[in-house]
């Protein structure tokens, strides 16, 4: 093959697009990876590691701030974001390092600069043409705004700003209760900021269950974390100190900051997907269950695709592509059973349908629920946390639902996306063995209970 032909030619190097390119390799394709930042993606470098970084340093001050409950003297002075920030970008830079060591050991060719797509399998940088039997979009996404309202990266900011900032601001309104915004305004107000939430929809985390928001607000109201739902934003201006935020119904909200978290929107403008006929909508990528587009040897994977806009959603439509354009023959994903985790204090993290869509399937009638309050775990209560696990099944069937709410119940997720997709029944779980005393003990006690042998919990 000449240098500018490739048997798998990946345009972008995030989450989707360099697991398809470690895949691909793995398998004995020919990859070329065209990338204009740095490898990784929004992912590694302003986003799931990063916001995580802080999220952990914020649960750091929580701990100091709250020692004597655990007997332990210790004073938190303050926040210095010189040292969080720097020991963010360590982790940071660290993964990068390894990432960068994985393409180039994998003999993966990386091509520097912005791509776009000049043919159904060709794509340019700069004055070079390049092209693959098999073309994967991974061009990813950004973060998005609302009509008419400027960002300027000083006051009115995004998350990636947010990642930067020099400071603890003294208050925040935070535009958005879903994922980026809870988990924002989570990490300020353990910093020690008055944090807003403004939210358009009736609940925080809308797209949870309905007894996991609920939760939530609760602990958020606890932590005197103010939140608006049912609230939509209409106009943000300029003050002497900050802004002023002037929500529906006419109250305004002065903050030093207004964080804009309304989500994420695709990076395909300009790329030339349209001219070269990629059935598109609203900027998304369409492809089939298959990941394919309406082209013959085009693919499409992450934030690009409608749906989920997680990097493990990626990074697994990534090596499914590459198993299938090798001729493996992967399973489609489930959508439904990918897990998705909101790294708050606390967690709120899920698997599978939530009870409104188990009842539109399958009926009212044809389901049945069962929630297990963490008090009964013995490791929650020694990490003083709150919350339950709450398990939704279809009658005499197997498990079609895992809904978590705690501090770290992010770590149990692994086991319940294995108990969902695996359509295991309550019976299938209770006699397997967890290890005490471990939050992950919460899963096995819940699935005892819905298997009709509830120990651990009052009838």
């Amino acid at each position: 093959m000449a240098d500018t032909d490739f048997d798998v030619l990946i345009l972008g190097a995030g989450s989707g697009g360099y697991a398809c390119a470690l895949r691909a390799a793995q398998l004995g394709l020919n990859v070329g990876l065209v990338e204009k930042g740095p490898l990784g993606g929004t992912c590694l470098h302003v986003g799931c590691i990063p916001t995580k970084a802080l999220l952990h340093a914020a649960e750091i001050a929580d701990q100091t701030r709250e020692s004597e409950t655990f007997g332990v003297r210790a004073t938190l002075e303050g926040v210095d974001m010189a040292g969080v920030n720097a020991y963010k970008d360590g982790v940071v830079s660290r993964l990068f390092k390894g990432l960068t060591g994985l393409i180039k050991g994998r003999g993966i060719t990386v091509i520097e600069g912005a791509g776009r797509l000049t043919g159904p399998k060709q794509v340019t940088v700069g004055d070079t043409t390049y092209s693959g039997r098999t073309v994967v979009l991974a061009s990813g996404s950004y973060a998005r705004s609302l009509p008419g309202l400027e960002i300027d990266g000083e006051r009115v900011i995004t998350s990636e700003h947010a990642l930067r900032l020099d400071r603890v601001p003294a208050s925040v309104v935070v535009l958005g209760g879903g994922v980026i915004g809870c988990e924002f305004a989570s990490v300020w107000r353990s910093f020690g900021a008055e944090v807003t939430i403004v939210e358009a929809l009736p609940r925080l985390l809308a797209v949870e269950d309905e007894a996991s928001s609920k939760a939530l607000e609760r602990a958020f109201r606890k932590r005197k974390i103010d939140f608006r739902t049912s609230t939509p934003f209409q106009s943000v201006k300029h003050t002497d100190t900050g802004v002023a935020v002037t929500v529906e119904g006419g109250d305004v909200i002065e903050a030093d900051l207004l964080l804009v978290a309304v989500g994420r929107g695709p990076v395909t403008e300009g790329l030339g997907y349209d001219e070269q006929g990629v059935a598109m909508d609203r900027g998304f990528v369409l492809a089939d269950e298959r990941c394919r587009t309406n082209l013959e040897g085009v693919y499409a994977v992450g934030d690009i695709v409608p749906g989920l806009q997680l990097a493990h959603r990626g990074f697994q439509q990534g090596i499914f592509v590459a198993e299938d354009i090798a001729g493996l023959d992967p399973q489609p994903i489930d959508e439904a059973g990918i897990p998705r985790v909101t790294y708050s204090h606390p967690e709120v993290a899920s698997v599978g349908l939530d009870e409104a869509a188990a009842t539109a399937t399958y009926g009212a009638d044809g389901i049945e629920t069962l929630t297990y309050d963490l008090g009964g775990n013995g490791k929650s209560q020694i990490l003083k946390t709150q919350g339950f696990v709450k398990l939704i099944r279809r009658k005499d069937g197997p498990v079609i639902g895992v809904h978590l709410v705690g501090d770290r119940v992010g770590e149990l997720i692994g086991e319940a996306q294995l108990i969902y997709n695996w359509e295991a029944y309550a019976d299938d779980v209770a006699p397997l063995v967890h290890a005490h005393p471990t939050q992950n003990e919460a899963l096995g006690e819940a699935h005892l209970a819905l298997a009709g042998k509830a120990l651990h919990a009052h009838a």
